[in-house]
């Protein structure tokens, strides 16, 4: 090789040397994501694991007590009503009819029991005076004893009179009820959520087991409550009368304070899918300008534990085995072994290993 191209070689060589210092030191100067220990509230939580519903404490899916064509349909969908209003009724001239007839016989039974007791009545009054003309010796034997034989049949007709009444009071109670059969009332106050039929369409019963569309589906919106699936390993830290939040989906970025109220006796074993407890929460208070409707979807945070100014550090800071990355004064990332307390989905309390103000990295990639 020539002088010349060892002189090109060299000069390459001091190049390519000053080209890895430069990089190697803008290398080192690498940007990153820190946030600052601080201290506050850490709260350890139980959350649904798939989305909850809003649901009434009180809603039927109302259906008729027996089949018929419907005569009247006294409500529309989104109509309020009160407990005991009728809702629609069938054709029930008939059983009207039989009613006015249990009407009449019942009367007619009462004439019967005040006519028997009053001749009842009679033939005692009669009976007590032939005992006191016998005891003169001014009526024989024989008349005292026909006068009180009167006396003891009339009192028994009485009696069968009066069984004969309650008899027309139950017919008549009976073809009452029949005939209530033929009408729905609400049995409740609510809103109208559904109607399935219109005047003169036949509609049926709804037998358990058989999928027959009701024909009134009552809600009272007054009250409503979060009913949600909890993953059966969080089961055991539940316990009524704990704080809870719930988002809906309608109105993100809102939170509602609730109570958890009820915790379901068994798990549910549904078919691929994770085994799970349902829960029920109360709202505690509701804004007046929030509609809260029922079937909204619904996640539910239950609140096991609260700690209030803690020390604490964001999940996403922590990595496996409990090791953050902190910023010392030279600017270099030192690994720090911390020991931890409760947590949640955001932060995680800090017992040792940390002081407030020190920096940690959030971005590891």
């Amino acid at each position: 090789m020539s002088r010349k191209s060892w002189g090109i070689a060299l000069a390459l060589l001091v190049a390519a040397g000053a080209g890895y210092s430069f990089y190697q030191k803008h290398e080192r100067a690498v940007s990153v994501r820190t946030v600052s220990i601080d201290r506050g509230t850490v709260e350890r939580t139980v959350a649904n694991t798939r989305a909850g519903t809003i649901k009434a404490c009180q809603r039927s899916k109302l259906s008729m007590q027996r089949g018929g064509a419907v005569a009247t349909l006294n409500v529309n969908k989104g109509d309020r009503v009160k407990a005991g209003d009728l809702l629609l009724s069938l054709v029930n001239d008939d059983m009207k009819a039989r009613v006015k007839q249990a009407e009449a016989q019942l009367a007619a039974s009462r004439q019967a029991h005040e006519q028997a007791c009053a001749s009842a009545a009679q033939s005692e009054r009669d009976s007590a005076r032939a005992e006191t003309l016998a005891h003169r010796n001014l009526l024989s034997e024989e008349n005292r004893d026909a006068s009180k034989t009167r006396a003891i049949t009339s009192s028994k007709a009485c009696k069968a009179a009066e069984a004969q009444e309650s008899m027309s009071e139950a017919s008549l109670k009976m073809e009452q009820a029949l005939l209530n059969q033929t009408m729905l009332r609400a049995p409740f106050d609510g809103i109208v959520a559904e109607i399935n039929g219109e005047v003169g369409e036949y509609v049926t019963p709804s037998p358990p087991g058989v999928a027959t569309p009701p024909a009134v589906d009552l809600i009272d919106d007054r009250c409503l409550y979060v009913t949600a699936p909890i993953d059966e390993v969080d089961a055991a830290t539940l316990r009524a009368g704990l704080p809870a939040r719930v988002t809906l989906d309608a109105y993100r970025g809102r939170v509602f304070p609730a109570t958890l109220t009820r915790i379901a006796p068994y798990v549910q074993e549904l078919e691929k899918q994770a085994r799970t407890v349902d829960v029920d929460l109360k709202f505690d208070s509701v804004p007046q300008d929030i509609p809260l409707l029922v079937g909204y979807s619904a996640d539910a945070e239950i609140i096991l534990e609260t700690r209030n100014n803690v020390l604490r550090v964001p999940v996403e800071a922590v990595q496996e085995g409990n090791v953050v990355l902190r910023v010392d004064a030279a600017q270099h990332l030192e690994k720090r072994e911390i020991q931890t307390g409760i947590s949640n989905w955001t932060f995680r309390e800090v017992l040792n290993g940390l002081a407030e103000g020190d920096q940690v990295l959030t971005s590891f990639d």
